[in-house]
């Protein structure tokens, strides 16, 4: 008889865990059948135990199926049979068949239908037989070492189950979690009843976390393995970049507004273009939002990545030029047989369609699917890009202005003035610098002291 007290105080705690107590009752079940088969059983016999949440007491059966000699074959003469032995091992091996031999007729869990019909009248073929066992509750050390190994199995088996279930529905949204340890350059997430696993290769280069840390990242794989759940999560995904866009813009999770084509080069940069599947709404300003809080938000979750969003346009032509914005293009050629874009631009935007180390250009060809050669007004080659590399020609590309300045192209001249006027008149009027007609940069109130004295 088992402690009824401590066996609900056991299924409760599983509970907790998200393992039903119907699970668990089978797993103690299973355990109890493994270990009376271990200390009592012969070869080759099914045995099942029930165990009553009333009374505590466990009771045992032999279970035999209804076979003839259609569904067996029975041993020829000369051929040896398989001794029946006690205390056989909990794990029976299953008998190894060619294809279209029939099982060996085993007296343990077979039962011939004429004996069957002598017991149940109206017992049929591949039914099961029910015979009770004697009730044990005095088992050896192994067998009691092997129900504990049966146990634990069905609580693992359970826990991954559950798992799937829980993380399973995720798939594909923004999980958060706590930072657990490093390995090998991977990060484990504590994710509360699993653990995330962001590899080195889907972080944000430059990014650093501390253990303890509060980290959100894309779920983007859940695969099951011989050891548990391993939940596979990105912070470099480009999914990730939409997902946060979606918590910051309705209109993007409603559907107002759809994403039509993503490049991204994670922690560095990224070009969306976005389309409005409503008259009403302004797909850009929309993800910008008022005085560009939505982006900045979003900008932030990724450590200052710049964020491009463009107007998807069905031309070619116009959604290339719009594609290599903050550059002012002059010309757009296509060459439709190589999928090949030639793009003119003045000589002072070379450098921002171009961008730093070829980014900018690199991009807009990822973004367009189009290969895109950038060349001057007078017609000299610049750049040449397909989306994985660029060329850029020998002459010496400027660093990017806007990017200097930490300007976005999706920015308003308003928020860019606002933000501008705020940053100076943070400056206390004693620190404010002014330039004279050299190059010599002098405080103010030690000017004003200088021109008392000249006078």
């Amino acid at each position: 008889m088992l402690d009824l007290k401590t066996i609900n105080t056991v299924l409760g705690e599983f509970e907790d865990r998200g393992i039903s107590r119907d699970t668990m009752v089978d797993a103690i079940e299973s355990a109890m059948a493994t270990a009376y088969k271990r200390e009592y059983g012969k070869r080759g016999q099914l045995v099942r135990a029930h165990l009553s949440m009333d009374t505590g007491t466990v009771a045992f059966e032999q279970v035999k199926t209804v076979v003839d000699d259609s569904m067996v074959r029975f041993p020829e003469e000369g051929e040896a049979a398989e001794p029946e032995t006690h205390h056989a091992h909990a794990h029976h091996e299953e008998e190894e068949l060619a294809d279209g031999e029939l099982p060996r007729y085993d007296a343990e869990k077979h039962i011939l239908i004429e004996d069957a019909k002598r017991i149940k009248r109206d017992a049929k073929l591949g039914e099961e037989i029910i015979f009770p066992l004697e009730p044990q509750d005095d088992f050896g050390r192994i067998a009691a070492q092997t129900a504990k190994q049966v146990v634990i199995q069905k609580i693992r088996e359970a826990e991954k189950l559950s798992v799937l279930e829980e993380f399973g529905g995720k798939k594909g949204d923004i999980v958060s979690g706590i930072v657990q340890r490093f390995e090998r350059g991977a990060i484990f997430i504590d994710l509360g009843r699993a653990t995330g696993i962001i590899p080195y290769e889907e972080q944000i280069p430059g990014e650093r976390y501390r253990p303890g840390e509060r980290i959100r990242a894309y779920l983007y794989a859940v695969d099951e393995g011989f050891r548990g759940v391993y939940l596979r999560l990105s912070r470099a995904h480009p999914t990730f970049l939409l997902k946060l866009f979606e918590l910051e813009a309705p209109e993007l999770a409603a559907g107002s507004i759809e994403v039509k084509a993503l490049a991204r080069e994670a922690g560095s940069r990224t070009k969306i273009a976005v389309a409005s599947n409503d008259a009403h709404v302004d797909p850009v300003g929309s993800l910008v939002g008022q005085r560009g809080v939505r982006v900045s938000t979003v900008m932030s979750e990724l450590g200052g990545e710049r964020i491009d969003i463009i107007e998807w346009n069905e031309n070619p032509s116009e959604f290339i030029k719009e594609a290599l914005s903050p550059a002012n293009v002059i010309d757009v050629a296509l060459d439709e047989t190589e999928h090949r874009a030639t793009v003119t631009v003045a000589e002072d935007q070379q450098s921002l369609a171009i961008g730093r180390g070829g980014q900018n250009v690199r991009l807009a060809a990822k973004l367009t699917g189009w290969n895109i050669d950038i060349i001057s007004a007078k017609g000299e080659n610049v750049a040449e890009s397909d989306g994985e590399s660029v060329e850029i020609a020998d002459a010496p590309v400027a660093e990017d202005p806007a990017e200097a300045a930490g300007v976005m192209p999706t920015e308003s001249e308003d928020v860019v003035l606002t933000e501008a006027s705020e940053e100076k008149t943070e400056l206390p009027a004693e620190e404010e610098l002014s330039t004279t007609d050299g190059e010599e940069v002098v405080d103010a109130e030690e000017s004003r002291d200088k021109m008392a004295e000249n006078e």
